[in-house]
Order: C-alpha cells, then structure tokens, then sequence
C-alpha cells in the first residue's frame, strides 16, 4: 500500500519550458488554480537551447513583412503539409506575443530607432526574428519565469509526471514521482496541458537536454491520444562534430544570418550546387550575389546557405558521403574571414564563450566543424488548432510535443514564437475547459497503486539489464537506422531491434534506493522512449517517400499522392496502429499567398548516407 502526496487544481501544466510557462501564466490570470510541474529546475527548460530568435512579421527591419508573408515561408518550408489554420494562427498572432514578451521585461536587442532588431533565418523570405544576441531562449524563460513567480503560480520542480489519470474517457489528473527522494505524487486536475518538449535522447548525436525523453507524448498515447507526424524529425545542419568535448552541441543558424558560408573539405562554398527547383526563384546563383544580399537585400537574393534545414543537412550529408567533408565528419562552418572579432563577440556571445571555454576553439579566428544533429520532432500529439485540445477530452498540448503547425520540415525560429502563441491558447483553453467542469474526474487508486507498483519494479531486479547498456544501444539503433537517411530494409530492422529492447527492458535492474537514483530515472524514461522510437520508425516505414525532415533512399522523390497525408498513429490493444488521413485543405484566399502548388516540389537533393 502506497501513501502518495496529493495535490488538487484546476489545470496542471507538465513542462516549464517556453509553452509550460506560456499556458501556466494564461491559467493563472483566468481564475484556475494552476500548478507548473518541472522535471528539472525552473529557469533550466531546452528552451535556452533556441538561441536565434523568435519569428514574428513586426516589420521593424522589412515594411513588406506581414502575417501573409510569415504564413507563406512557414507552410512551404514545411512543404505544404502543415496545418493551415495552425499556421495562420500562429503568424498572426506571433508579433502581439512578442511585444508582450517586451512589455514583461525581455530585452530585445534594437534598431537604430529604438524599435526591436530582427535577424535573416533560413526559409524566412525577410528579416523576421527578434532576438537577444544569441541568447533568446534564455531571455525568454528568465522574463517568462519572472512573470510566473509574480502571479504566485505553484511550481513543483524536480518533479516526473509518468501517468496521465482518466475516468470515463476524460483526463482527471497524473501521477509522478519526485526526483530527489523518490516519494510518489498525484495531481487531481480538471485539465491536464503537455508542454514537455521532444525526443532528441533517443539518438546518439543530440543537441537535445537530458529532459527529452519523450514522455508527454508516449503519455498521451496511452491515454488514448492521437500522434501525428511521427516521421518528421529534424537534423539541425549544425552541430559541432568536433572535439568530442562539444560533440552534438548546436550552432545557432544566426552564425548563417550574421554572415556565416557553409565550406567543404576543400574551401568550396557547395550550398550553390544543392539548391532545389523550389526554392531556386528566391535563392542566389552566385557566390557574388550571396554575398551582396546580406548588404542589399532588395537588389539580390538570399544566400543558399539559409535553405530550410532539411536541405542543408541533406547537402552536407552528401557532401561527407562523397568524401568532402572534414577528417571528423562534417565540414566547415567559417564566419572568422567574413566578420570582425568585434562583430562576432557582439553578435553571437554565447557561441564565442562555449565554444572557446569548453571546446578551446576562437570563432573570431578559425572555422567550426559540423554537421547534422538530431535537434527537433515536428511530428507529436495531435491537437485542434485553435484550441489546442487533444483527442482526449481534458488534455491539452503546445509547443514542440504538439503536431501540425510545422508540417515536413520547421523553420529556425518558429519553434520560440509557436511556444508564446500556442502556449497562450493552451493555458487559455484549458482554464475555459476546467471552468465549464463541476469537479475534476475521479482518481482511480487501484491504478495510481499499480502504477507505483511498476515504478519500483527495477529494484527487484537488482542484477537485471543495466539501463545505461541499454539507452545506448537504443541510441545506437536509432542513430543508423532511423536518422536522416532512412531504408525499408533498415527501418524493419530497427523494429526488431526495438522489440528486442523492449523485451530486455522488462528485465531491466537498478541497485540503491529510491532517493535521487539516476539510474532508476533512466530506467523509467526508457519506456517513453521505446514507445517513441517505435512510432518514428513505424511512421517513416509507412511514409514511401522523401518530403521534408523525412528522406527515404528507397523512395527518393515527394510523390504526389502523399502531398495531402498525414500519418496518424494510435494505441490499440497494446499495439501501435497507423493510419493515412486527409490534410485539411487551406482556403483558396490562403492558397493564393503559396504560389507553386505542392506538387510542385523538386526531388531531394542526390541522397548520400553520410555520418550524421
């Protein structure tokens, strides 16, 4: 017999990145009885880890840039297959978040006029992302976080959700564990928000926390949500591939902004040679003219080195591949000959700092080596657009554990202003959906004891599998049979090598006790993680083409009859059954603004398996 803590609100967020704070806030200021639970520390969310900045048409930099032109970039660099109404949603809506995030203290670097700067990213036609230096996702959170802790909301941090509790086919609450003694915890809750980020610990090369498990999303599964999306998992282009000390580590794409040429193993800038039929209409030829663009943007066209990052990290597989990448296994990313040691240290402070403290390497001086990294999921649960809610009622989801809003492939920058706009709405709609319920679902005892029981489970098995053995040999299967290049014959593979998994880890053993045991937490996040891996690896074997954050060697072109599906997984009897459903068609007054029609898209660049 367990003795939980329990605690009883109207709406509980799990997550206290960018979008768990977000909807927290919105909570709180409607009335509802809000907690924040954190499974680190507040202020520690991977939201720091976005540093570029936050996509908003403000038009501070370009007058021409408005909610039409940002709807335009998001849904073609996701290649028309993400949720329109998400996407309109959120790009007009994004520059209110943002100057709210000003109005609530955020330090926003400036024009010459005093109004809020705003940097090129790769896809976005203009100027568009505000920005702290290189710093936005902190600056974010510690305004975020301020904010929070002024409206008195109640944060329970070090805190692990592992269950979503039910009655009747409605949320009713969860139930976690402490981190620090290992002490049991159950929340009542009227409505239950998921803002707990992605999956990027499943692969060997991350620039992914400690956090992303994938937990929200294999808790939403099993309380009966639908996932959508699954396959689409981006590999940012640049992440350090060397030294060791930094392996994995991002580098932000505002290095590419400020100025920064993607360069082989022999000095070439190669970005010319993969430029794709779709794109090339707003892409420079020359290196001449891409260097004249970041002067004269009206005059010449943006530079290839800012394609979305599913065409960047393809190119430089292929270019590894062919034996043109670093001794390390990448190439080189030089901002050094282009920019004064001045610019850079004002511009991009943290990547000066990091890298020459943990790695000894001057980027005022010499080039960086990268390559791609496992950095974001597109796919998650799937949710309504305007309201945010989830397939089950009570349960509600935003930022990057929700899908739709970025389709194939997601712009840099997009993800900080998805968190503020779809964070708001979710902490807004859950308040609404708790206020119109008299009480909260009843908590079922006999399975928050169960689940307790099951917790514990690897302590009597003392001598069992290692859970580190384990989380790497998942990384392993993960890394090179369902990374950027994908097989038929290696994605079936990877299936059996994860019901192998998942068989040792029903033996799986941890030593000690339960007070702060990394080893038991690893164990239990090894659930959420198989259950992930599998609907990746499930959905990129359903998907027989290559579109987007999803490239198949076998199926190499985006073909037509896939241009308007979705992939849609969902728990039945234990077992994990996909199904192909109709995208919403966007309005022909939206569809005006995409110009080329979907099936316009040109095949992937030449696919190249490479180290990634």
């Amino acid at each position: 017999m367990i003795d939980p803590e329990t605690h009883d609100y109207d709406v509980v967020v799990v997550g206290a990145g960018g979008a768990g704070i977000r909807a927290a806030i919105e909570s709180s200021a409607r009335g509802a009885r809000t907690a924040l639970i954190c499974k680190s520390l507040l202020g520690k969310a991977h939201t720091v880890m976005a540093e570029g900045g936050i996509a908003a048409a403000l038009g501070n930099v370009w007058k021409e840039d408005d909610w039409k032109v940002h709807f335009r970039d998001t849904m073609r660099g996701g290649k028309l297959l993400g949720n329109w109404r998400m996407a309109q949603i959120h790009a007009q809506e994004a520059p209110d978040r943002v100057l709210e995030l000003e109005e609530w203290g955020a330090m926003f670097d400036r024009t010459k006029d005093g109004l809020i700067l705003q940097r090129d990213f790769g896809g976005h036609r203009y100027a568009r992302l505000a920005h702290v230096g290189d710093r936005t996702g902190l600056e974010m959170i510690r305004t975020l976080q301020h904010k929070a802790v002024a409206l008195g909301i109640d944060v329970f941090m070090e805190c692990t959700i592992q269950k979503l509790l039910t009655d009747g086919g409605a949320v009713s609450g969860c139930v976690g564990y402490w981190r620090q003694t290992g002490r049991f915890v159950v929340f009542s809750a009227k409505a239950v928000v998921l803002a707990t980020g992605g999956v990027g610990k499943c692969w060997r090369v991350t620039s992914n926390s400690w956090e992303y498990t994938g937990d929200g999303i294999a808790m939403a599964l099993e309380a009966g949500a639908d996932l959508m999306d699954m396959e689409f998992v981006q590999f940012h282009p640049t992440g350090m591939v060397w030294p060791p000390s930094v392996r994995g580590m991002l580098v932000t794409e505002g290095v590419r902004g400020d100025g920064g040429t993607l360069r082989n193993r022999d000095g070439k800038r190669f970005m010319f040679d993969y430029v794709p039929e779709f794109f090339r209409a707003d892409t420079a030829e020359t290196e001449e003219e891409a260097d004249r663009w970041y002067e004269d943007k009206r005059a010449n066209r943006r530079t290839p080195d800012l394609l979305p990052r599913d065409e960047v990290a393809r190119a430089i597989n292929a270019e590894v591949k062919a034996g043109r990448g670093t001794p390390h296994g990448g190439v080189l990313l030089d901002i050094a000959s282009r920019r004064s040691a001045e610019y850079i240290t004002k511009r991009l402070p943290s990547m000066y700092h990091q890298f020459k403290e943990l790695a000894d390497i001057d980027i005022t001086k010499e080039s960086m080596e990268v390559g791609p990294t496992l950095h974001y999921i597109m796919g998650g649960v799937r949710v309504d657009a305007d309201t945010t809610a989830a397939t089950v009622p009570g349960l509600f989801a935003a930022g990057e554990v929700a899908a739709g809003l970025h389709g194939a492939n997601r712009l840099g920058g997009n993800s900080l202003s998805d968190l503020l706009v779809f964070g708001r709405r979710a902490g807004a709609c859950a308040s609404d959906y708790a206020r119109s319920r008299e009480a909260a679902g009843t908590i079922d005892r006999a399975e928050v004891e169960a689940t307790a029981r099951r917790m514990l489970e690897p302590f009597d098995r003392g001598g069992g599998e290692d859970p580190y053995a384990m989380h790497a040999d998942l990384q392993e299967t993960m890394q090179d049979l369902v990374g950027i290049i994908r097989t038929e014959s290696e994605l079936r593979e990877a299936l059996v090598r994860l019901d192998r998994l998942r068989e040792r880890h029903a033996r799986v053993g941890v030593r000690g006790g339960r007070r702060y045991n990394p080893g038991w937490h690893l164990a239990l996040d090894l659930g959420p993680m198989l259950t992930v891996s599998e609907a990746v690896a499930r959905s990129a074997l359903e998907r027989r083409e290559s579109r987007g954050g999803h490239t198949r060697e076998d199926f190499p072109k985006a073909a037509p009859e896939w241009a308007d599906v979705n992939v849609v997984t969902r728990r039945r009897d234990g077992q994990l059954v996909l199904s192909r459903e109709p995208l919403a068609q966007v309005p022909g007054e939206l569809r005006a603004l995409l110009g080329e029609a979907a099936e316009a898209h040109a095949e992937p660049v030449t696919i190249e398996k490479g180290a990634s």
